[in-house]
C-alpha cells in the first residue's frame, strides 16, 4: 500500500511533487482511493477550508469552429447534435450572467468559440464586461476566447475582466495527436500574454482522451510551470460526431486520482472540478469536493450538468458551504429538510405494478 502522507507533507510545504510522486499518485489502486483522498485534502483545507466556489459559464457563441480539436463539439467537422449560434446580444449576456449570480456565481465566466478573437470581437465585448463588472461589482469576470494576439489581453484587462481561461488540456508530447490546427506552444503563448496584462491565468486540462498517466503528469507539470492562479480539471464528453466519440476510459475512481494529483501539485491554487464530472464521477461527485474547492454550476458550453439547486445540495450534504455565501443562502433545504423526498411506496408487494429491482 502506498504512503500518501509523505506527498501531502510535502504539498502543505508548497514544494512540487516529482513527475514520479505524481505517477505513484495517478497510478494507485482502487483500494487506496480513501487515503489518497484524505492525504490530499490537507492541504485543501488549509488553504481554503470548508468553502466551494462557484463559477458560472456564458457560452457567448457556439458551434461552427474553423479549429479541428478532437475532443470538442464545436470543432471543424463536427456533426454533433449542439446548438449552434453566433455572438448574444449584450442584453442576453448580461441576463445569463444574472441569472449566475443570483444562483451564488463568484466568478462567470464568458467563453466564445473559434480559434481567436478579432479586435472587433474584442470592441464588441468590452462594453458588455464593463456593464457586467457595474452591476455585478464584486463577482469575477473570466474571458474564454481562444488564442490571444498582441494588445488583446491588455484591451480586455482595461475592460474590467479579471482572468483569462486558455487550458493546454493535454501534455506537449501529446498535443498534436489531439489538434493540427495551432500548437501547444500556441496556448502557452495565450496563457502567458493574458498573465503579462495582469489577468489572473486560468489553465487547466482535459482527461480521458486516451492519454497516459504520464501524459497526465507531463501536463499538470507544463501546468505548474505556467503557475496559474485556477486550474480546471475537466473530464472528456465523448460526443457523437466527434473524433473521440465512443471513449470511456474514465472511473469514478481514475477521475479522483487525477484531482488528487492536481490538488497536490497545487495546494494552494484553486482547482476547479469542471465539465463532464456529472458524467464520469456520478455519485462519487460529492467526495471530489474534498480535493476541489470550486466548480461549475449549471451547464456547460454544449452539454447539459446536473440542476443548479443539485449542486447546491451536494455541496451542502458533503459538509461545505458556498463561498460568498450568507447563512441564509447557504446550501439548500437547510433545516426544513427534503420533504419531497418522503412518498408512500405504490409498487411491488401488494401491488399492480413491478417492484423496484
Amino acid at each position: 500500500m502506498a504512503d500518501f502522507e509523505p506527498l501531502a507533507a510535502k504539498s502543505l510545504r508548497r514544494e512540487p511533487l516529482t513527475r514520479g510522486e505524481l505517477l505513484t499518485v495517478l497510478t494507485s489502486t482502487d483500494d487506496e482511493l480513501l487515503d489518497l483522498v484524505a492525504a490530499a485534502s490537507r492541504p485543501r483545507r488549509r488553504h481554503f477550508g470548508r468553502t466551494v466556489k462557484l463559477n458560472y459559464l456564458v457560452n457567448l457563441k457556439s458551434g461552427l469552429c474553423p479549429e479541428d480539436c478532437g475532443y470538442c463539439s464545436q470543432r471543424l467537422g463536427s456533426s454533433a447534435d449542439i446548438v449552434t449560434y453566433t455572438w448574444l446580444k449584450p442584453e442576453q449576456t448580461r441576463a445569463a450572467v444574472a441569472g449566475g449570480v443570483q444562483a451564488g456565481a463568484a466568478r462567470v465566466c464568458l467563453v466564445a468559440s473559434g480559434r481567436g478573437p478579432t479586435d472587433r470581437d474584442i470592441r464588441r465585448l468590452a462594453p458588455t464586461i464593463e456593464k457586467i463588472k457595474a452591476d455585478h461589482p464584486g463577482v469575477e469576470v473570466c474571458a474564454c476566447l481562444g488564442l490571444l494576439s498582441d494588445g488583446q489581453a491588455d484591451e480586455l484587462r482595461r475592460a474590467g475582466a479579471d482572468a483569462y481561461n486558455h487550458n493546454l488540456n493535454t501534455s506537449g508530447e501529446r498535443y498534436a495527436d489531439i489538434c493540427s490546427t495551432h500548437t501547444f506552444d500556441d496556448r502557452v503563448d495565450t496563457v502567458a500574454k493574458a498573465k503579462q496584462a495582469g489577468l489572473s491565468p486560468c489553465s487547466g486540462l482535459i482527461a480521458g482522451m486516451g492519454e497516459s498517466a504520464g501524459d497526465i503528469a507531463d501536463a499538470l507539470l507544463a501546468l505548474r510551470g505556467l503557475d496559474p492562479d485556477s486550474v480546471p480539471v475537466n473530464f472528456l464528453i465523448p460526443f457523437e460526431g466527434t473524433p473521440l466519440a465512443g471513449r470511456w476510459d474514465l472511473t469514478p475512481q481514475h477521475c479522483l486520482r487525477i484531482l488528487s494529483a492536481a490538488r497536490l501539485l497545487f495546494p494552494d491554487t484553486e482547482v476547479r472540478l469542471a465539465a463532464g464530472r456529472e458524467v464520469h464521477l456520478r455519485s462519487l461527485q460529492a467526495l471530489a469536493l474534498h480535493v476541489v474547492n470550486s466548480i461549475f454550476l449549471g451547464d456547460y458550453l454544449t452539454s447539459e450538468g446536473q440542476p443548479g439547486r443539485a449542486d447546491l445540495e451536494m455541496i451542502r450534504d458533503a459538509g461545505f458551504t458556498v463561498l460568498g455565501a450568507g447563512p441564509e443562502e447557504d446550501g439548500a433545504g437547510g433545516a426544513d429538510g427534503r420533504p419531497d423526498l418522503v412518498r408512500a411506496r405504490r409498487r411491488g408487494a401488494g401491488t399492480d405494478l413491478p417492484p423496484n429491482a
